[in-house]
């Protein structure tokens, strides 16, 4: 008997293409997590039937009018209790302070406070969140490799790790995002995972795995993981955008560093188009998708040093 062919999974076509994963976080400030143990749904709590539609759309509303994102959560290996559920507002405000709320429900009725305390202050004492996308509804890639990556961060942090649902970049599974740091992370296996949050926690974060940060828009984000390439790892709050000018089709991105990295950079940056291929592994079809590519840093205080990478200005052949 002949085998079939090949099973289609993006994230290991990703691995192969080497896909950049710099520059493709999704831009938030506000999560809310709400845990439900039942069966997801394709679209998350959007689509969640357990919730009347009206509350539903009054929470993803308010999510979305603080540039949020609303995900499902719960525990890895889906862990029966005889607690109710959980509920979150998570967010880091535009001064970069963080805080959350939480919550229980048993019906519906008990989300209503969410749109509320979208925007106020919460508790800045409590401990990070590490989510791992599991949504095997949306991407089979992320049950495949989520699943593991949130059990072994759960063995080692078994009250700050959720499964979650879909976070975005399905081919980059396992995928992580570290809440209310606003951290992507992507790439991930059990082993990296861990070594990855470990040195999250201890705010020395590298460009291995790094997707970006949440409170910058993508190339700004792939100009913060050229410098932590360069000069990392460093802290969270080390490395700040103070000035970005737009071109057509580039960026000029002006970061000022702090400990180990150099007191000012610029980093200029270019959007380009992939070569046409399947993102995801439920896509109908091959599709580009928009990267970030450093043509140059320059250093102008702290460490004498210019990075070019620009392409070679030969024509093709010679």
């Amino acid at each position: 008997m002949t085998e079939g062919p090949e099973r289609f999974l993006c994230a290991t076509a990703a691995r192969e293409r080497g896909d950049e994963m710099a520059g493709t976080a999704v831009v938030a400030r506000c999560w809310v997590l709400i845990e439900y143990r039942g069966a997801w749904p394709f679209a998350g709590f959007g689509e969640l039937a357990a919730v009347a539609p009206e509350l539903r759309a009054s929470i993803i509303a308010a999510t979305r009018a603080a540039g949020g994102r609303t995900f499902l959560i719960r525990r890895a290996g889906r862990r029966s209790s005889d607690l109710p559920p959980r509920w979150a507002v998570v967010q880091r405000h535009l001064d970069g302070s963080t805080s959350q709320h939480w919550g229980t429900w048993e019906q519906d009725t008990d989300l209503a406070p969410i749109p509320g305390l979208i925007g106020r202050r919460g508790r800045t004492d409590l401990p990070p969140l590490l989510l791992v996308c599991t949504h095997g509804v949306h991407d089979v890639c992320c049950a495949l490799r989520g699943r593991p990556v949130g059990a072994a961060l759960a063995r080692r942090w078994p009250q700050g790790t959720w499964e979650c649902s879909h976070v975005g970049g399905d081919r980059f599974a396992a995928n992580l995002v570290v809440l209310p740091d606003g951290v992507y992370y992507g790439g991930l296996d059990p082993d990296t995972a861990v070594t990855t949050v470990e040195n999250h926690l201890a705010d020395s974060i590298s460009a291995t795995h790094l997707r970006g940060y949440t409170d910058l828009g993508p190339p700004q984000q792939a100009a913060v993981a050229e410098v932590l390439r360069r000069f990392g790892p460093a802290g969270r709050e080390q490395l700040q955008v103070i000035g970005t000018v737009r071109g057509q089709g580039s960026w000029s991105i002006r970061l000022q560093g702090a400990g180990p990295l150099p007191a000012e950079i610029v980093v200029e940056v270019r959007a380009e188009r992939s070569p046409r291929a399947q993102m995801t592994c439920r896509a109908p079809g091959p599709a580009s998708v928009l990267r970030y590519r450093v043509e140059r840093l320059v250093v102008e205080r702290g460490r004498p040093e210019v990075v070019d990478r620009s392409p070679p200005t030969t024509e093709p052949g010679r």
